[in-house]
């Protein structure tokens, strides 16, 4: 029988194995070193020196969720070498800087203190030269954390509650990050490869966190630093595939409309020369946390098993393939006997039709204990977590939540229904009432989301 109170424990520490591999301060002692004036920067798929004498000065720019972290990690590498810097994060992701600016912004909605923080990035780059050194830390979170609303001169351009009702708009209708990124390029002063056009002819290193399925480094933080192929007509076409065109300020409309015909110029793409002195760097990805919850579980005596680190889909779907994979090992020891570990990453959606309160992982727990509730047999020896790797589910205080039998029987016993629960998309008080959520805090780092499931 399965011994619920340490599953439980089991899960958490899995979970924070994963996380712990993929901290900021540990990816940029792993992966920066200095000897003398020589930079060396080594990753499994980069590796790159540089000689800090070539360079006036260095400063230190970042957005994003674990920016701070990577900030703190880079100071401790650099010292009193950074001239000058500013790091823009999401509430409550910080840690101590002495030498780089630190400034507070909101996620997943943008708010005045995220555009604050983009002139101060846009004006600290602006002031780049060829003998600056700019080193951009960045990470998952930094599309909203970072608004620069895009404006032309005469003035036509989008504000930032336009800004805010689109992101808004977006994250209800289910739009991938993908496709949400491709609109925010496109309404952005810094976001799409802009940034770089900025520091150009600046020599940036930029060291990134992927928080992005298949770590497209485009798509990152809406690839402050990277070529951009997709264009106007793209954002265009997402718009129509959702049928929010109406749904959307008429200003956002129009700037799309007005970039598809040419009259506002495209993001920089591939070949473009803001490019030649551009070094992209990734950091740490879901992968690099899988392989280290997939280590733990091994140490704690179960049989890992890593499904995928690019698991995308509406979180209710994504529970049944899950739940339905788990029952088959339970009662046909498929891809392993039990004990097993079941890994999988990435990041699911939610196409919200309720007004209540969760998160992506927290729905998905929430579909994953409905379909074991339903089931027979083994599902009395499955335990299962769904968890946010930057420590926050959406707009709660919670990374996410569990699922087990155990679990179901107390909400039966607490009156709650799952499915009732699911049509108002209300998974943080489904759980929260029963003290089933998993609450770590801000852990700074930020590489999707991990779901590990135990079955005994």
């Amino acid at each position: 029988m399965l011994d619920y109170a340490r599953a439980y424990k089991d899960l958490e520490r899995i979970f924070s194995a994963g996380v712990d591999r993929v901290h900021p301060d540990r990816l940029i002692r792993n992966g920066l070193h200095l000897q003398e004036e020589r930079l060396t920067v080594a990753t499994e798929s980069t590796s790159l020196t540089l000689d800090l004498e070539d360079f006036r000065r260095i400063v230190v720019l970042g957005a994003g969720k674990a920016s701070a972290a990577m900030a703190a990690g880079l100071e401790r590498i650099l010292g009193d070498r950074i001239g000058e810097g500013v790091v823009v994060v999401k509430y409550g992701h910080t840690a101590e800087l002495e030498r780089i600016r630190l400034i507070e912004s909101g996620h997943p909605v943008p708010d005045g203190e995220g555009v604050r923080g983009a002139e101060a990035v846009a004006e600290l780059a602006r002031r780049a030269d060829e003998k600056t050194l700019a080193i951009n830390l960045i990470s998952g979170g930094g599309s909203a954390i970072l608004p620069a609303p895009y404006q032309e001169k005469e003035g036509f351009g989008v504000t930032l509650q336009e800004k805010q009702k689109t992101t808004q708009v977006l994250l209800a209708c289910g739009a991938a990050i993908e496709e949400i990124n491709c609109i925010r390029k496109h309404i952005s002063m810094l976001k799409g490869g802009r940034l770089a056009q900025l520091l150009y002819p600046a020599r940036s290193v930029n060291l990134i966190l992927s928080d992005v399925v298949g770590d497209r480094l485009d798509t990152i933080a809406s690839g402050l630093t990277v070529a951009d192929e997709t264009t106007f007509a793209q954002a265009q076409a997402i718009i129509a595939g959702y049928g929010i065109e109406d749904q959307l300020p008429v200003s956002v409309v129009e700037l799309l409309r007005r970039g598809a015909e040419g009259r506002i110029a495209e993001t920089p793409k591939p070949g473009d020369r803001v490019f030649e002195s551009v070094s992209n760097v990734l950091l740490g990805t879901n992968y690099t946390a899988l392989k280290a919850a997939a280590e733990q579980a091994g140490r704690l005596g179960y049989k890992p098993v890593v499904l995928s680190s690019r698991i995308v889909g509406e979180a209710r779907e994504v529970a049944k393939v899950l739940a339905a994979v788990a029952l088959d090992i339970g009662q046909s020891s498929l891809l392993a006997s039990p004990p097993a570990c079941l890994l999988c990453g990435g990041e699911t959606t939610v196409t919200l039709r309720g007004q209540g309160k969760g998160g992506r992982n927290q729905e998905l727990a929430l579909a994953f204990l409905q379909r074991i509730a339903e089931a027979a047999g083994a599902a009395g020896g499955i335990c299962f977590l769904s968890g946010a790797t930057d420590g926050t589910d959406g707009p709660t205080d919670a990374a996410g939540a569990f699922a087990s039998r155990q679990i179901a029987e107390q909400a039966r016993a607490a009156g709650l229904s799952i499915a009732g629960t699911l049509e108002r998309n209300d998974s943080y008080h489904f759980f929260d009432s029963i003290g089933r959520l998993l609450k770590t805090g801000p852990t700074n780092t930020n590489v999707c989301d991990l779901q590990i499931c135990l079955i005994v």
